[in-house]
């Protein structure tokens, strides 16, 4: 049974999510569907290529992948479907896969080129669904597109390293539904330009010497819990997908706070890491 997951900026309230699921049942009674997101914040294309490069390999092969963000067509930006790491993706050409690119190279990847055939204003229901369709049916993709070589770029992807790696310049590509703030600096990234130094990693007025293994490490268990007063405490772990976070253990905006809304860090902040002489 083939598989199609959905990535969108929909939102729950209107109706687009629940059209484009109507469609692809009403070509493929028997596929399953899942959603991955339709909560990604409208038009944001880093934070939408964070949730699809962590979610993707959660899934079996051959699984395919709509990512609907920003996805009306114009003359800079086409509509893609790749094949990459055994999986399809199918999406506009504006940077979304360029995170997943970076580390993986894709094995084909095509412009698709149905469009004289629809007419849409909904691309994702009218074009992505016909074409995850066709895929799922074991289509080949060089029947919906023309063959390009590489997708398009978007900035921030790479931190920046000075000329001697005594430091990265990394930005904050994701906030989650914790108030976490996600780098984009990866931790075989961080180790290679570490070599083993010590280090203060910087965001606005806070400073971080450790990395965590896990957030509760922060805690010590020693201490009997109604003296502990850990909840709020800002803290720095390599996350699920690896990549540098600064968190606040047991975070709550309502509550204790977030490592977002207590150190006013958001999308696309500077965090600098700064490695010392040992």
């Amino acid at each position: 049974m083939a598989i199609i997951t959905l990535t969108t900026d929909f939102g729950e309230k209107d109706h687009f999510a629940g059209a484009t699921k109507g469609a692809i049942y009403s070509e493929l009674p028997d596929v399953k569907i899942v959603d991955i997101s339709h909560s990604v914040s409208p038009f944001n294309i880093l934070e939408a290529a964070y949730i699809i490069q962590n979610a993707y390999s959660s899934f079996p092969k051959g699984t395919i992948h709509v990512i609907g963000i920003d996805s009306e067509i114009n003359p800079e930006n086409k509509h893609i479907a790749i094949k990459l790491d055994d999986h399809f993706f199918i999406c506009a050409n504006n940077g979304i896969m360029s995170m997943i690119c970076s580390e993986i190279a894709p094995e084909k990847i095509v412009e698709i080129n149905i469009h004289d055939r629809i007419q849409s204003s909904f691309p994702v229901l009218d074009v992505f669904v016909k074409v995850a369709c066709h895929i799922a049916r074991g289509g080949t993709l060089e029947v919906i597109g023309k063959t390009i070589h590489e997708t398009k770029p978007i900035k921030n992807v790479v931190p920046y390293v000075n000329d001697d790696k005594t430091q990265i310049i990394g930005s904050i590509i994701y906030v989650d539904n914790y108030g976490n703030v996600v780098t984009n600096i990866k931790r075989s990234f961080f180790e290679t330009i570490q070599k083993g130094r010590p280090f203060i990693i910087s965001a606005r007025n806070y400073k971080f010497k450790s990395i965590y293994k896990k957030y509760s490490d922060i805690v010590n268990f020693d201490i009997p819990e109604d003296k502990r007063h850990d909840e709020g405490r800002g803290l720095v772990v390599f996350n699920s997908g690896d990549f540098l976070e600064i968190a606040v253990y047991k975070s709550n905006s309502a509550t204790v706070g977030s490592a977002s809304s207590l150190m006013g860090l958001n999308l696309m902040d500077t965090v600098t890491v700064n490695f010392l002489k040992e």
